[in-house]
């Protein structure tokens, strides 16, 4: 067997060498940036690569990730009339505020009566409340997280995260969701934008219109959450994370809207955008080793299971009688 090998006994990895390793893992990269490739398919050949053979490219990928997800959701900004996202948002402001209280209020209790670890909880609740990984960023070093308490909630809300990839759609079709009630569906019940814009693309062009805006809106709740959480946990010189992104997102959408002449352009900057997504999904499925699953642990796990549950089967209440 190769010296240079890519696994660990524990991780029980395929024997693959590190050559042959990082050919899969960047065949798979490839892939990804076809037409061919859903968001879905890259997101379950992420997972594939990380229990078989292992991310090559660990180190780099939180950062990567982060960064991909931006500028693929700045792209999408060239897909969406501003007008209309301005009545997505207003319409997603209630749902916006209602569950997030409620999702933050139900996890406090929740997680102390599961005696899950306070930091963890409340970084799981967060997640869970506004934007997944990207508030877990946001919000860790206000209260001063440790580094196993972000793993562990990362680990949570992604896991959660893959598994509504695929069962939102499917649901959506089932109770017969209007493309307006299942992109203001998934806007509040999936954790992180790119499975939010995963599942609404799916599901069609107008849902995913909704989806997006009215999630990017929700993103902007980690501020007013980050000062609480000062507050919440005695931290007040603490560095709070603006998702500055955003206002990329908005002036994208005022470029298509407003900025005839560039039209042409539009429609391949959309194009990299979706394709960034499904890279980025992919990548976010290369992260969940074995020792990132295990690392989570089962009260956590069910703690964000629970609050998961209880979000999407309010929200989707909500839009079936209201939206």
């Amino acid at each position: 067997m190769n010296t240079q090998q890519a696994y660990t006994t524990s991780d029980l990895l395929l024997p693959v060498s590190q050559h042959v390793q990082k050919t899969i893992f960047i065949i798979c990269v490839a892939l990804c940036l076809t037409p061919w490739v859903s968001p879905a398919m890259a997101l379950l050949a992420g997972i594939g690569v990380a229990q078989l053979t292992g991310h090559p490219y660990i180190s780099l990928s939180h950062k990567a990730t982060r960064w991909l997800l931006q500028l693929s959701v700045i792209g999408l900004g060239f897909g969406i009339n501003a007008k209309s996202a301005l009545q997505a948002g207003k319409e997603g402001f209630i749902f916006t505020v209602i569950s997030i209280c409620s999702t933050l209020t139900f996890g406090y209790f929740l997680g102390r009566w599961l005696k899950v670890d306070t930091k963890s909880s409340y970084l799981i609740s967060a997640g869970t409340a506004i934007c997944g990984g990207s508030a877990i960023a946001a919000i860790s070093p206000v209260i001063k997280a440790k580094e196993g308490q972000i793993s562990v909630a990362l680990g949570c809300v992604f896991i959660l995260n893959a598994a509504a990839l695929f069962i939102f759609p499917i649901v959506g079709h089932y109770f017969n969701l209007s493309q307006t009630q299942f992109g203001l569906w998934c806007a509040i019940a999936i954790h992180d934008t790119s499975s939010v814009v995963g599942a609404a693309a799916k599901y069609g062009s107008q849902a995913l219109e909704i989806a997006t805006t009215v999630k990017l809106a929700r993103a902007l709740w980690v501020i007013p959450v980050a000062f609480i959480s000062t507050l919440f946990f005695k931290s007040p010189s603490a560095e709070i994370k603006i998702p500055y992104f955003i206002a990329w997102f908005v002036l994208a959408m005022l470029a298509n809207t407003y900025l005839p002449a560039l039209k042409p352009l539009y429609p391949f900057l959309l194009t990299g955008a979706r394709a960034g997504l499904t890279l980025t999904l992919f990548l976010i499925g290369a992260g969940l080793s074995r020792n990132v699953l295990s690392a989570v642990g089962a009260k956590p796990l069910l703690q964000g299971l629970c609050l998961w549950v209880a979000i999407s089967v309010a929200a989707l209440y909500a839009v079936l009688h209201w939206a």
